[in-house]
């Protein structure tokens, strides 16, 4: 099962882990792995070798997330919540469960 209750561009908030209620952007949703790619959450530090012209050093980045640890930020009612989804013909929608209002 690869399917995501979010996608990229989406506002989330992190419910677990260091940067529990940390709100963000997904950078990059990743559905093979159930992973997501938060701004600014998970900050990891990769050290790079200096290649050619560009210069090494240590560089911060966002590490990827597990989806169960974030949750989706409703663009109406702006808390965080669960995602149902409804059919209407042959478009499929994400819904709010505390608003009842159409994700996208």
């Amino acid at each position: 099962m690869s399917n995501l209750n979010v996608k990229k561009g989406d506002t989330v908030v992190v419910i677990a882990g260091k940067d529990k209620g940390k709100k963000g952007k997904i950078l990059t949703a990743l559905p093979k792995t159930h992973r997501v790619i938060v701004e600014g959450a998970n900050m990891i530090t990769r050290h790079v070798k200096p290649m050619g012209a560009k210069s090494g050093g240590r560089i911060t980045k966002e590490g990827t997330i597990d989806v169960s640890n974030v949750m989706l930020v409703c663009p109406k009612c702006g808390k965080a919540t669960r995602v149902s989804h409804r059919v209407d013909g042959d478009k499929k929608f994400r819904v709010c469960k505390k608003c009842g209002a159409v994700i996208d």
